[in-house]
C-alpha cells in the first residue's frame, strides 16, 4: 500500500519546515510509528513519525530543503508497487542543499573564495553561520569555486579555531552573551521560520491590538535578602525573574480582567494562570509557559524554567510547552537593561518587561542611603485593560515583591 509522506503540522504557527535529518534512507523497511525525520519548525525540531508499513522509496526533499505544510516529501510503498505516477504529479521539491555530511574537521582558514568582493556562500550556509555566530571569513569553502556550504559550517562548528594567546582578561561579573550574527556588511540574510512568524505575530499584534504601557519602580531590598536566604536554604540559585514570575502569577489571580483575551465579541477571561517567559535565542525569540504558576512555589518554577529554557536552547521543545500562555514576562535586566517596552504576546493582553535590579542612591524617612530598585513595565492591550486598572495590577506586584513573603504561603 502506496503512503505519501506529507510535511506534517508539528506547531500551531508552522507554515512551512526545514528537514533536519531523514532517519531512514532510500530503500529502507520503514515501520508505523518509527521516527522518519527530524523537522525544524518555526518554533523547535520535532519527530515525524512514519504513519504506514513498506519501504521508503523516494525522498523528495533532502536533509537541509524546506517545504510548506502539507507537501509531500517523501513516498512509502511495496518494494513492487508502482509509484511513477504519484511522482509526476509531485511539485518540484523545495530547496535542496548540498550533502549533509560534515566534512572532516579541517584547521579552518580565511580560504573562501570571494564574488563580487563578497564571501562566496550559499542562503543556508549564510542563515546557519548567522544563527550560530559564525565568522563566514573563517571558513574555508568546499563547494564549486571555494563557495561555502552548510557541510563547511558544520565543519567549522565541530572544531572551531583556538582563541588567540593574549593577556588574562580581569574577572568582571558574568552576563549572558548576547549573541550577534555575524554577517558580512550588504548580506542578505535569508529569514527561518522563527523569524517569519515573530515578524507576522508581533506585527499583527503592535497593529491590531492599541498598546499603552505603565511603568512602575519596586524597592527589591527585601526581594534581595529572600532570594538570598532562599539559596542558602534550598541550595538553588533562584533569579529575580523567577520571584517575579511568581508574584505576577499571584496578582493575575486578582486581577482576571488582565489575565485575558479580547475575542472580538467579549473580553475571556482564563480559568488558568499561564506565565509566558521570553528566551533568547540566536534566531528569534520563544516563550516557553509554565503553567498553574499561581500554585506553584517560587523554588519549582526557578527549576521548570531553566529545564524549559536549556530545552528551547536546544529546540528540543513540545508544541504544549510554548503554547498557551496566558500572560508574558520578558526580562532584560540580565544584560544590564534598566527599563524597556515589549510587544504583547498575541493572543494574551498584556506583557510585562523587566530591568535590571540596581543599587542606587534612595531616600528613606528623608535619609540618603543605598537600596535596590528595578523597573518594570506593563504593556496593556487598551480593549481589554484600561489605564486605572493596569495601575492597579503592577501596584499589586509591587506590593508582593517588596513584601516577598507572601510569595511563599
Amino acid at each position: 500500500m502506496i503512503t505519501k509522506v506529507v510535511l506534517a503540522k508539528l506547531s500551531p504557527t508552522m507554515e512551512e519546515g526545514t528537514i533536519v535529518k531523514w532517519n531512514k534512507k532510500e530503500g529502507d523497511a520503514v515501520k508505523v510509528g518509527e521516527v522518519l525525520a527530524e523537522i525544524e519548525t518555526d518554533k523547535a525540531n520535532m519527530e515525524m513519525e512514519a504513519l504506514g508499513d513498506g519501504v521508503l522509496r523516494k525522498l523528495l526533499v533532502q536533509a537541509g530543503g524546506k517545504a510548506p505544510v502539507g507537501a509531500l516529501i517523501g513516498v512509502i510503498a511495496g518494494p513492487d508497487e508502482d509509484i511513477t505516477s504519484l511522482l509526476a504529479e509531485a511539485p518540484g521539491a523545495a530547496t535542496p542543499t548540498a550533502a549533509t555530511t560534515p566534512a572532516p574537521p579541517s584547521t579552518p582558514a580565511p580560504a573562501a573564495g570571494r564574488e563580487d568582493g563578497r564571501i562566496k556562500s550559499s542562503p543556508l550556509a549564510r542563515a546557519i553561520a548567522a544563527e550560530r555566530n559564525v565568522p563566514l571569513a573563517a571558513v574555508a569553502g568546499s563547494g564549486p569555486g571555494g563557495r561555502i556550504v552548510k557541510r563547511d559550517i558544520e565543519g567549522w562548528l565541530a572544531a572551531p579555531p583556538a582563541p588567540a594567546a593574549g593577556p588574562a582578561a580581569q574577572a568582571r561579573p558574568e552576563r549572558p552573551r548576547i549573541p550577534v550574527p555575524s554577517v558580512p556588511p550588504g548580506t542578505a540574510i535569508p529569514l527561518t521560520g522563527m523569524r517569519r512568524t515573530i515578524a507576522k505575530r508581533l506585527g499583527e499584534s503592535k497593529f491590531t491590538a492599541p498598546h499603552f504601557y505603565v511603568t512602575v519602580e519596586i524597592d527589591m531590598d527585601a526581594a534581595v535578602a529572600l532570594r538570598e536566604q532562599i539559596q542558602q536554604a534550598e541550595e538553588v540559585k533562584v533569579s529575580y525573574n523567577d520571584l517575579v514570575v511568581k508574584a505576577c502569577a499571584k496578582a493575575l489571580t486578582r486581577f482576571p480582567v488582565v489575565n485575558a483575551t479580547w475575542t472580538g465579541e467579549a473580553i475571556q477571561t482564563h480559568a488558568e494562570v499561564h506565565v509566558g517567559v521570553a528566551v533568547s535565542l540566536p534566531e528569534g525569540l520563544i516563550t516557553p509557559v509554565v503553567r498553574d504558576a499561581d500554585r506553584k512555589s517560587v523554588v519549582a518554577i526557578s527549576g521548570e524554567i531553566k529545564d524549559l529554557a536549556a530545552r528551547a536552547r536546544d529546540r528540543k521543545l513540545k508544541p504544549e510547552e510554548f503554547t498557551g500562555s496566558t500572560f508574558t514576562v520578558s526580562n532584560l535586566g540580565m544584560f544590564d537593561v534598566s527599563e524597556f517596552t515589549a510587544i504583547i504576546n498575541p493572543p494574551e493582553s498584556a506583557i510585562l518587561a523587566v530591568g535590571a535590579v540596581r543599587k542606587q542612591p534612595v531616600v528613606v524617612d528623608d535619609e540618603l542611603t543605598i537600596g535596590h530598585r528595578m523597573k518594570v513595565t506593563l504593556s496593556s492591550d487598551h480593549r481589554v485593560v484600561d489605564g486605572a486598572l493596569a495601575a492597579q495590577f503592577l501596584a499589586e506586584v509591587r506590593r508582593l515583591l517588596e513584601s516577598p513573603i507572601s510569595l511563599l504561603v
